[in-house]
């Protein structure tokens, strides 16, 4: 769905210096000391069988033809599939949803004024890639709504709430007005939500080559970045607020679902959206006039870059058809043999835009072969203990709809049994990333120091962590020199695991690799087979890295002897997070105290150019002094039972079978303690209390958001009612620690058994 590596944190493994072995002296998490050497034996036979081949031979297959959400080579492809895991001894079923999926009948951007222009809002074929000239989906923003406007155009640059606060201060109004963005500094459908709450009636969003194009490098086909007549579909869903399908939120959409009426979703945006070219966005830029933009608005194209409003003037007209497609989810189960009910979930999504050869087959293919070759060791004897489930969802592309309406279709037995949800999406050559639940901080690093990577003689864990000390300065570059386990990012929204850790709170994982492959094919027609074979993995030496990474994951957290989560870097992730809280109120404080200064004393107006225009901003309220103390008596009550649990964590192994199976549900349970049925303030779908995508982000994640947001957005009573409610439920979570730790018994007790 996204380019995930520009979005997410690179992973920092914790080694000390670059030639750290491949396999780590420390204990396998959750496994005894016998059943770890096994367990290594295990992954050793994984790897050997994994074939290169297999991946690039599914790829070509997979996406010789445009297989987006309804089409015929899109449940083609699911057939496909269902039949090679089932070949593979997998009790496969293909699970279909109806999803609202509007495609365009018509669309049209023209530039009345000052001269004309008519926009091609097309990507023709290019020389020696083939797959490109066949039909694919026109190019367009889907849950866009209909609509036909005409008005002035005015730049906002991303788009984004901060950008339209520097268009007030030199009285620049959009109201009534078109707005250009370009891609990037957020999610897509933010673009067009704010344009609409800023009194815009039309949104065009186009590729700056700045960001996207030949400033980046040579543009396809002679290399991996967007040409001037690439364009990035996407869907403008407002995703923060529920993903899935629009007119079923919080229930799957099966053939008996009750659905809302279009008018009634609120997902859907409210004013016209279209996406274009930088070819297309050219002409209209270049007709701008009005003040300059702010140099760091500024693109590559060869003009000025002018604000507006005017003289451009254009005319934005798109329709839809409003249909209902079939979405096809090939869900395949391979049981376990001591613990069939626990579930250990492995996802990707298996639809496009077009091709997708990058997006998402890449990350499709590997998990193929994962499953292959886990069905190959299953049928010699090596059948993992817990039940392992692999999951192709369809509907990504368009709002995670596949994943979202499964996990709302099965919700009940989902929190029973799901142990942990594993996704992976595009990948490509270059670093692992890797974010997730922080109780799985550990087991990310410890699977990551064990994989080779296939450019260098050092784990992708060493890559990874000089990759980002390098990209680092100052003191963050140090804090990832010292730290003994190494950051994981936090999930926000834009891929397969949202449902699960936002509205189940299923502890989750996304891995994937990338950042030396170009980026230029993202939901254009040219994301190919021929591209991806040039640019993206030549060899496909990145895609045997997943395979051997994600399996891993799966594998060890299948047949762990307790599952492999840990209390130590939540509570440290946390304990950061409680320290931001207080240093954003802070921040706030001392800077609207010294904006109002500035207001007062008339400094601002003073400093202005008189030769442009300049409003004065509001005064803002002064911050009050927020009461954190619940917060950091949570993050105390967190601590004393980290300190119970890390005495007795690593002689766990060694308990009765059905005392760890008592803890094994426990810590199952772990990051559902972290949800609340209520959800966050205004958006009830998302229950994680934890991590959420930002409402004004899309993406991007907000850590303790419930309180962070109403910061940010000045709700003080809000930000105090939320502090309650958070520190309530984290020490609802270190109850539940507490309560493993008792079935564990006392560390004397545990040793004892030894």
């Amino acid at each position: 769905m996204r380019r995930i590596f520009t979005t997410l944190l690179l992973l920092a493994a914790a080694a000390s210096g670059l030639s750290q072995p491949i396999a780590p002296p420390d204990p396998l998490l959750g496994f005894s000391d016998a059943a770890a050497r096994s367990q290594r034996s295990l992954e050793k036979s994984f790897d050997s069988k994994i074939s290169r081949s297999n991946l690039r031979e599914w790829m070509q297959r997979m996406s010789a033809d445009a297989h987006h959400l309804g089409s015929p080579y899109g449940k083609e492809n699911a057939e496909f599939m269902a039949a090679l895991f089932r070949s593979w001894g997998y009790e496969t079923r293909i699970e279909r949803f109806d999803v609202l999926f509007p495609t365009p009948t018509r669309r049209r951007l023209e530039l009345l004024a000052p001269e004309r222009f008519t926009a091609a809002l097309r990507e023709p074929a290019v020389e020696g890639d083939p797959t490109s000239a066949l039909e694919s989906l026109p190019t367009y923003n889907a849950y866009s709504v209909d609509g036909d406007v005409t008005g002035e155009l005015v730049y906002v640059n991303y788009g984004i709430p901060a950008d339209y606060e520097e268009l007030e201060r030199r009285g620049i109004d959009v109201r009534g007005k078109i707005v250009i963005a370009r891609y990037g500094g957020s999610w897509r459908g933010i673009k067009p939500k704010v344009a609409a709450e800023k009194g815009a009636i039309g949104c065009i969003i186009y590729s700056d080559p700045r960001d996207d194009g030949f400033a980046q490098g040579d543009v396809y086909p002679k290399g991996a970045f967007r040409n001037e007549h690439g364009v990035q579909r996407g869907s403008v869903a407002d995703m923060p607020l529920y993903p899935g399908d629009p007119l079923t939120p919080g229930v799957g959409a099966t053939e008996s679902a009750k659905r809302l009426p279009i008018a009634e979703a609120k997902t859907i945006t409210s004013i016209p959206t279209l996406p274009i070219s930088y070819g297309d966005a050219l002409p209209l830029l270049r007709a701008l006039e009005g003040p300059l933009a702010p140099a760091t608005w500024r693109g590559a194209l060869p003009i000025t870059y002018h604000l507006g409003p005017g003289p451009a003037k254009v005319r934005l007209e798109v329709a839809f058809d409003w249909n209902l497609a079939p979405a096809y989810n090939v869900i395949a189960m391979l049981k376990g043999t001591e613990r069939p009910d626990e579930w250990i979930i492995r996802g990707n999504h298996h639809d496009a835009w077009n091709f997708g050869a990058a997006d998402p087959v890449s990350g499709m293919v590997a998990l193929l072969e994962e499953a292959r070759v886990v069905g190959e060791l299953a049928r010699s004897g090596s059948r993992p203990g817990r039940t392992i489930v692999y999951a192709a969802w369809d509907g990504e592309e368009q709002g995670l709809l596949g994943s979202t309406e499964w996990v709302e279709e099965h919700g009940p037995e989902l929190k029973k049994k799901a142990v942990a949800y594993i996704n992976t999406d595009s990948n490509g050559r270059g670093f692992m990333y890797a974010a997730g639940s922080h109780t799985l901080e550990k087991f990310i690093n410890q699977v990551a120091r064990d994989v080779p990577d296939p450019q260098r003689k050092m784990s992708v864990a060493a890559r990874a962590r000089a990759n980002a000390i390098v990209d680092a300065s100052g003191a963050e570059r140090e804090r990832i020199r010292s730290r003994t386990e190494a950051p994981v990012g936090a999930l926000g929204s834009g891929s397969d695991y949202t449902p699960f850790i936002q509205h189940l709170a299923i502890a989750s994982i996304h891995v994937g690799f990338g950042g030396e492959n170009g980026g230029g094919s993202y939901h254009s027609v040219y994301d190919t087979f021929e591209h991806y074979t040039r640019f993206g993995d030549p060899g496909f030496h990145y895609g045997e890295a997943l395979v051997k990474t994600a399996g891993r994951m799966t594998l060890r957290m299948a047949n762990a002897e307790v599952l492999p989560f840990e209390v130590s870097n939540f509570v440290e992730t946390v304990s950061g997070y409680v320290v931001e809280l207080k240093g954003l109120a802070d921040g706030m404080r001392s800077e609207t105290a010294e904006g109002n200064r500035l207001i007062d004393e008339g400094l601002l107006l003073a400093a202005a150019d008189p030769t442009t225009t300049f409003v004065v901003p509001q005064r803002h309220e002064p911050v009050p002094h927020l009461n954190f103390a619940p917060l950091d008596n949570a993050v105390a009550t967190l601590k004393r039972a980290e300190g119970g649990w890390n005495r007795i964590r690593g002689h766990l192994s060694s308990l009765p079978q059905e005392r760890r199976t008592a803890i094994d549900a426990v810590l199952m349970g772990l990051e559902r303690r972290l949800a609340r049925e209520e959800g966050l303030p205004g958006r009830p779908w998302y229950k994680h209390q934890i991590y959420a995508p930002g409402q004004y982000t899309g993406y991007g994640v907000k850590t303790l958001p419930a309180v962070r947001e109403a910061i940010e957005l000045r709700r003080w009573s809000e930000a105090e009612k939320q502090i309650v409610v958070v520190a309530e439920t984290l020490e609802g979570f270190a109850a539940e620690v507490e309560r493993a730790t008792r079935l564990a018994g006392t560390r004397e007790t545990v040793v004892s058994r030894q």
